[in-house]
């Protein structure tokens, strides 16, 4: 994938393939994975026969596994090595992926789910990001913001294009019956897995903390109270998200409008192609308005459509208003990534990233459960509470950090 020549890509021009790009590469496979994987995970899990309780208890794994991974990513992760623990987790990554493409016995699958590796959205938060997010953080400061855009802007692209192929296998065995069923596909993520290791050994020193200091070991220091703020507001957010998870959204559509995971995977390519380019205009914006009030303003207006989507008449409609809140609804995250970096101390950035991802999932696993439980009442009813409180969120999010000043590196 060719990058844009505006922002010098590299934390370390001694080397001959810059940190940036080979953490870019390895976000790309990911991504791909994720989006591919989102799809197939939701009709495999359809056509398994589980009941939606099931289905929920294994996207409730996914979520809580990613906040207590993100929880050990964030205290010990600066002790262990970036590096190191990056190519552990992505190790664990393809071993996970294994399970759900061979099994469906459902302790095996929530045991994997639990490891934090895998993902229901193809931009997840876990564990591996938290890291990726901690080591582009030694970008320079101008730049920082433009490149936490493009990361996540790979991350759509990429994502969107592994949704995209996920409606493959349902199309190519209507010429050929006997090819695999789609839980089989399942096994590009330790193929995935295998590609993201060999990029991530080659990663540079430069990615670690370049001195001693005592956060490295022990979290944070001088950040605690303003991470442990937005670590509460990022909760909230995330409690909301877990209504709307991508793999749930994909079942929704299935049920109520009939949608199959070849439909959708059309569908997902359209939501991730408008998330990338919102992603760059995010890193562009939160250099001229404030990363904060990119991080607002953009994301109010998407929740009042997100709550629309249940009243469409149609399929079409339904698509239509996921669609148009595609370009608006991530446009925080880089904006996000990029505050958190810019609120801590350099040492303290993989605890700041760990540990505001890990509250975001902490309380996000209630979500699937509860989307299920309401959807027996009213059925659209989880995405207005999805977009009723990610709009408390945002306001709440203003009001707080509104006259916080932002240190320099």
């Amino acid at each position: 994938m060719v990058l844009p020549d505006a922002v010098p890509l590299t934390m370390n021009v001694t080397d001959p393939i810059s940190d940036v790009r080979l953490i870019f590469s390895v976000q790309a496979v990911r991504a791909f994975l994720y989006g591919f994987s989102s799809i197939l995970i939701g009709s495999s899990l359809a056509a398994s026969g589980l009941d939606s309780v099931a289905v929920g208890a294994i996207f409730t794994a996914m979520l809580l596994g990613m906040a207590v991974s993100s929880l050990v990513v964030g205290r010990f992760g600066e002790a262990i090595g970036r590096r190191r623990a990056y190519v552990s987790l992505l190790v664990v990554m393809g071993l996970a992926g294994t399970v759900f493409a061979l099994t469906d016995f459902l302790p095996l699958l929530i045991l994997a789910a639990l490891t934090g590796t895998l993902s229901t959205d193809p931009n997840e938060a876990g564990p591996i990001t938290s890291l990726e997010q901690a080591m582009l953080a030694e970008a320079p400061r101008a730049e920082r913001s433009r490149v936490y855009g493009r990361y996540n802007a790979v991350a759509y692209l990429a994502g969107a294009i592994g949704s995209l192929t996920a409606g493959g296998p349902s199309a190519l065995r209507d010429l050929l019956p006997g090819l695999p069923p789609d839980q089989r596909w399942l096994l590009l993520m330790p193929l995935g897995a295998v590609a993201c290791i060999f990029s991530a050994r080659r990663l540079s020193g430069m990615i670690e903390v370049s001195s001693p200091h005592p956060g490295a070991v022990r979290g944070l220091q001088r950040s605690k109270g303003a991470v442990r703020r937005l670590a509460a507001l990022f909760s909230l957010d995330a409690f909301a998200g877990g209504f709307i998870v991508g793999s749930f959204i994909v079942f929704w559509f299935g049920r109520q409008f009939g949608a199959g995971a070849e439909m959708m995977g059309l569908v997902f390519f359209g939501v991730g192609l408008l998330q990338a380019a919102s992603s760059v205009a995010a890193g562009w914006l939160g250099s001229r308005i404030g990363l904060l009030n990119t991080m607002v303003f953009s994301h109010l207006p998407s929740n009042v459509l997100l709550a629309l989507i249940p009243l469409a008449s149609s399929l079409g409609w339904a698509i239509a208003l996921l669609l148009a809140r595609s370009v608006l609804s991530q446009m925080d995250v880089p904006a996000r990534q990029a505050y958190v970096a810019e609120l801590v101390d350099p040492a303290e950035r993989t605890a700041a990233a760990g540990y505001t991802n890990a509250a975001r999932h902490l309380v996000r696993p209630a979500g699937p459960v509860l989307a299920s439980w309401s959807m027996g009442t009213a059925t659209g009813l989880p995405f207005v509470i999805a977009g009723g409180l990610k709009a408390v969120y945002d306001l709440v999010l203003y009001f707080t950090f509104r006259r916080v000043r932002l240190g320099d590196d």
